[in-house]
This record gives structure tokens, C-alpha cells and sequence, in this order.
């Protein structure tokens, strides 16, 4: 049979994968229907609000949604109707970590992942093609087809691929528009290559030809976890050479600068930080550890777990630089953390480092003032009840603050940590800041964000993460 025409288009999962990537899809894809569904009916209902108050911030999505939704872009909770009109379905959904059972800690839980897939067979009435867009461990693939077989109807038939997303959040739309590569991976069969050509063809609207890779159904699985896992080896890396800087005098940037000239490392993913954070990459590698362990890779797992022990480390090392340096007591002082969301250009505080400092801090007895411009309050909340599981959120309360400013969260602080690496503290009024603060008056750069010098000459105490200036 040659390759499906696609001209209708389901994605079950309206969150940061399947959201932007389907919206992109029919923004340059206007001749196919795009329906993207999720049983959160909130979700759905902000996807399609008036006003266009999206349920994830990411620059250019609201764009890129204006164009396209109403057109041939649509957001339903109907799943059913939209499996049943599609000729192919993409399978976002989440893929926690598992809290328990088998595995619990490291392998990813699938429970969505066959949830949606044996809807698909439930209520198919034609073939499909269906995609795995989640991040899944290996050969997840051979699971959902036993299961889309085993249910199917009489003359219905599946063909699975793999097509992972290598989206960095806060600049996915980019990514999306402008791809590095896409990668498909397909069984090697007559009918999983036309499946995989079916795909490619859609991609074609717009990315060329060279960066559509087609690989084994296997390798494609494999390769999202490897890239994660690459990527957040290079940041605990330069991580733990900042702990050697901070200890030597030595300035990380000027090593991560010299090092980066070279053309067999490269500059990217240098950049010291009080630690990674977001939805994959200590998932992931977690779920790497997991598939080691099983297939009895024992020295393979240890490497990798290695790389979130080093994460941990910096994030806890942060936080004791600054006990330490406000004279070994941060008790009934306040601190203002700016910045909670994992990175900048993102409402995500998935495995946020600012979560780890507050509850560090809190543990302490300090009392902490938190600013992000994009991350909802609740959210917040629900993240620190989730840290400080034994801590009533009412006792919680009493030692938080949420400001609806950077200006406000420093009023009266005894330290200011810049969590976050947002755009508008690198432009804070700093004199009005140092103004308005108990001296002496702290300011922990965890993102290598300010200009130290500058804020000395106000009159700041500042440590910046890497470098070993003393205070």
C-alpha cells in the first residue's frame, strides 16, 4: 500500500508537547485538520479562551494559535470523535516518574500512555497511524501495537512510529518552526515505511528534507533519552567545576569561555547554574538508570545516576552558601527568591531549583518572599506542599510571601537569590532595591545573571555561583 495522504490530524494531550507542536503543525499546514484533545476540561477551555490566556506560556504560541485555531486547528475534550476522523494520531500524554511500585523513582510511569492507547483500539473504526510523542523507555512501541492488536476491530490495522520532541521550553516554538532535526523511527517493514513517509510528508511542509532523520522504531526511543541525558550531563559538568572555581578563585565563566573554543566541545549547555530542572531532563536520565539496571548494566546506571546526584548537589551546595555566608543562621531572617519557574520564558516549575532552595530555606526557619512573573500563585503552592510533604500548607503559609513585584519580594530582606534567570532582574533598579533592604544587604546569583561589580559599588554583599570572590 503506498503512504497515507494525512488530511486529518488527532493529538490526545493538550500539554507543552503536544500543545505547540500540533498548533505549529496546523499553522503551516493549513490543508490538514488539526484536533488536539484532553478530558481537562479547564485545559481545553483555556486553550479555546477569547482572550487568549493559554494554559502554558511559551513565546510566539499565542501567535502561532491566533492563526490557526478555528481554521483547521481545534481543541476538544470529545476524544473519541476525534480518534475516529483521523487518519493520524499523536500519544502526548504525560510520563511521570513512578512514586511506586516497580521502579519507583526511576522507570517511567506508563498508565496514560496505555490508557490512550487502548482507547484508540476501542473506538477505531479504520486503520490509523498512531505516534508516540510522549517520552517513553525503549521499545514502548511493541507494547501499545500488542495492545492496538489484541483490541482492534475486524479490518483495522496499526502502524506504530516513534517520533519524539527535542523542544527546549521557552524557546519551543522556535525549535518547532526552525527544527535542529526530526526524527521518526519506524519498524523496518514495507508498511512501517509508508507509515513513516506518511509523517515525513507532513513535516515536509516546512522542514527540509536533510533534517527529517528516519531510523529504527528502537533507535528513535533510545536517541530522545540520549540527547536528554547528553545535554544534562554537560550542565552537572560544568556544575561541578564551579564548585572547584568557588573553592580555587577560579571564574567559571572564564573557564567555560576558554574550553568552549573548542570545536570538538562547543559553547552550549556551559553555562554554570544553581541546577537543572523541567520535565525531562532528570526524568530521563532516571529512566535511563532503570533500563541499565534492567538490562544488568550495573557501572552504565551508576554513571548516569551520577549526573542527578551532581544536580542535587549544586542546588544543596547553593543553599549552604547561602547559610554560610549570612553567618552560619538564616533563622527568622527573610530572603526573597526571584524566580521560580525551572528556567526563564517559561510558566514550568517542574523539578524547579527554586523549589529545592525554599524548602532549604524554610527548613531553616527563614522566612521567604517569592517573585515569578509567569508561574501562578496556586502553583506555587501546590509545589511546596509537594516539597514539605510533613508541613501543613497553613504553617507553610505563615513562613511564604508570593509578590507581585521583584521591587516588592526585596523589600525589607535581609538577601536577595536570583533562582531564575529572567530577563527583567538582569534590569532591576538595583539602587532602590539596596534602598529598601536591612544591611548588610546579600544577593546570591545562582544564574550568573548581575553585574557583581555593580552591585558592589551600590553596596551589595554579592556571591555569584562559580567564581571565587569572597564577600
Amino acid at each position: 500500500m503506498p503512504p497515507v495522504q494525512v488530511s486529518k490530524i488527532c493529538c490526545i494531550g493538550a500539554g507543552y508537547v503536544g500543545g505547540p507542536t500540533c498548533a505549529v503543525i496546523a499553522f503551516k499546514c493549513p490543508h490538514i485538520s488539526v484536533t488536539i484533545v484532553d478530558l481537562n476540561q479547564a485545559r481545553i477551555d483555556a486553550w479555546n479562551s477569547s482572550d487568549f490566556k493559554l494554559p502554558i506560556y511559551e513565546p510566539g504560541l499565542v501567535d502561532v494559535v491566533k492563526h490557526a485555531r478555528g481554521r483547521n486547528l481545534f481543541f476538544s475534550t470529545d476524544v473519541d470523535k476525534a480518534i475516529q476522523e483521523a487518519d493520524l494520531i499523536f500519544v502526548s500524554v504525560n510520563t511521570p516518574t513512578k512514586k511506586s511500585g516497580v521502579g519507583a523513582g526511576f522507570a517511567a510511569d506508563l498508565n496514560y500512555v496505555e490508557l490512550a492507547t487502548r482507547r484508540i483500539a476501542a473506538v477505531a473504526h479504520s486503520s490509523k497511524i498512531v505516534v508516540e510523542k510522549s517520552t517513553v523507555p525503549c521499545r514502548t512501541a511493541e507494547s501499545m501495537r500488542t495492545i492496538l492488536e489484541a483490541n482492534s476491530r475486524p479490518g483495522c490495522r496499526f502502524d506504530i512510529l516513534s517520533n519524539p520532541e527535542f523542544l527546549a521550553e521557552g524557546t519551543a516554538i522556535e525549535d518547532l518552526l526552525a527544527p535542529d532535526r526530526v526524527l521518526i523511527g519506524s519498524l523496518q517493514t514495507p508498511d512501517g515505511l509508508n507509515a513513516c513517509e506518511s509523517l515525513a510528508n507532513v513535516y515536509a511542509n516546512w522542514v527540509p528534507k536533510e533534517r527529517v532523520l528516519t531510523v529504527g522504531l528502537w533507535s528513535s526511543e533510545l536517541s530522545k533519552l540520549a540527547a536528554n541525558a547528553m545535554l544534562a550531563q554537560r550542565i552537572s559538568s560544568i556544575n561541578a567545576l564551579s564548585a572547584i572555581c568557588e573553592a580555587t578563585g577560579a571564574n567559571i565563566d572564564e573557564v567555560a569561555h576558554a574550553i568552549g573554543f573548542d570545536s570538538r566541545i562547543g559553547p552550549k549547555f556551559l553555562r554554570a547554574s544553581v541546577g537543572f530542572g523541567g520535565s525531562c531532563f532528570q526524568k530521563d536520565i532516571l529512566n535511563l538508570v532503570y533500563l541499565s539496571e534492567s538490562l544488568h548494566l550495573p557501572q552504565v546506571a551508576a554513571y548516569w545516576r551520577q549526573v542527578v546526584e551532581m544536580n542535587e548537589y549544586q542546588k544543596s551546595r547553593f543553599s549552604k552558601t547561602v547559610v554560610d555566608t549570612l553567618f552560619n543562621t538564616i533563622t527568622g531572617k527573610h530572603i526573597a527568591v526571584l524566580g521560580f519557574a525551572f528556567k526563564a520564558d517559561t510558566g514550568d516549575t517542574r523539578e524547579s531549583p527554586a523549589i529545592s532552595l525554599v524548602r532549604d530555606f524554610l527548613s531553616e526557619r527563614a522566612y521567604v518572599t517569592i517573585y515569578d512573573p509567569q508561574v501562578e500563585e496556586a502553583q506555587i503552592w501546590l509545589d511546596l506542599s509537594e516539597a514539605c510533604p510533613l508541613v501543613p500548607l497553613e504553617t507553610i503559609k505563615k513562613q511564604v510571601t508570593i509578590a507581585s513585584s521583584a521591587l516588592d519580594a526585596c523589600k525589607n530582606m535581609e538577601a536577595v537569590v536570583i533562582a531564575t534567570e529572567w530577563k527583567e532582574f538582569r534590569e532591576i533598579n538595583w539602587d532602590s532595591v539596596y534602598k529598601n533592604m536591612n544591611k548588610p544587604a546579600f544577593v546570591f546569583d545562582g544564574r550568573m545573571l548581575v553585574d557583581a561589580d555593580a552591585l558592589r559599588a551600590i553596596g551589595f554583599k554579592v556571591k555569584v555561583i562559580g567564581r571565587g570572590e569572597r564577600v
